[in-house]
């Protein structure tokens, strides 16, 4: 018998910013939590994150080809690879020429596409980015928009409030006809109650659709997309379904906020993760996802 012994390790191609709990910041901690070796190769330095009205920025394209070009020599093994904010689309190439040269054919690819909230493209983004992320969902096993970044990657125009079922799961199918096996979107609104939101979910293999919903409280902390894909990614390297995963990460944030929600505080530093991150430790107790 072959004992299997090998930690697993997670390339996260994220920028990391000095302030605010997001990309990086938030990525490494929860991961390593769940017991993933994460290897960072960061996109970019930041003084603090792009919603703060001032911020330094350094791009790091050149760094990350030498950083794998020095993976590439030692001759490691990676079993996951994630990404999050890339800043051009030569940052896309430089990850497409990393699955191709990497990736092993079992291995996990997570793509979150950071382009937009609201309905508006995030600071920096351009109309090419959108159709560069496009193309590198074609790589991915996952994917996790926004409902925002959905519509933008579908190539339709923006659809405030409450989407019908039907509708919703005809996106996500045609997003899964793209490449991904699984597609998750958050904050979909739920028609009727704008105390609730929900996410949503396409398992392309069973043609199975997931749904969880939870309070919505109103507050905006940047970097709940990056923990909540986090914490997707490493539900599912530990072994979880599809569903437990969203219901996790749900939860997850659900149990941030709270836990941020009453301090006096500068909400751009995003959600108190080191409160909640033992939470990650402990089975998940009460599942509230639905078969749709």
């Amino acid at each position: 018998m072959i004992i299997q012994n090998q930690q697993k390790r997670i390339v996260a191609v994220h920028d990391l910013s000095c302030i605010g709990r997001l990309s990086l910041m938030a990525v490494v901690p929860i991961l390593t939590n769940m017991g993933l070796q994460v290897c960072p190769l960061p996109t970019a330095l930041l003084s603090c994150h792009t919603q703060f009205p001032d911020y330094t920025f350094l791009d790091l394209t050149e760094e990350m080809k030498r950083i794998i070009a020095n993976w590439r020599k030692q001759q490691l093994r990676f079993h996951a690879f994630y990404t999050g904010y890339l800043g051009s689309p030569q940052q896309v190439q430089v990850v497409k020429d990393l699955l191709h040269e990497f990736r092993h054919e079992d291995d996990l690819v997570v793509v979150d596409p950071v382009l937009g909230d609201n309905g508006t493209l995030y600071k920096g983004m351009t109309t090419q980015m959108v159709e560069e992320m496009r193309e590198l969902i074609k790589h991915a096993n996952v994917i996790t928009p926004n409902i925002t970044e959905m519509f933008l990657l579908l190539g339709e125009p923006y659809r405030a409030g409450a989407i019908e079922d039907k509708d919703l799961k005809a996106y996500l199918r045609t997003l899964a006809e793209a490449g991904p096996e699984i597609v998750i979107v958050t904050s979909v609104p739920v028609e009727g109650d704008p105390h609730q939101t929900s996410v949503y979910a396409y398992n392309s293999i069973d043609r199975r659709y997931w749904k969880v919903t939870c309070p919505f409280l109103p507050a905006h902390y940047p970097g709940t997309g990056d923990s909540f894909t986090s914490v997707i990614t490493g539900s599912l390297m530990q072994g979880d379904s599809l569903p437990v995963a969203i219901d996790r990460a749900t939860q997850f944030i659900l149990q941030g906020i709270r836990a941020t929600f009453g301090y006096d505080y500068n909400n751009l530093e995003g959600i108190m993760l080191e409160k909640v991150l033992r939470n990650l430790e402990t089975p998940i107790q009460v599942c509230t996802y639905e078969l749709v």
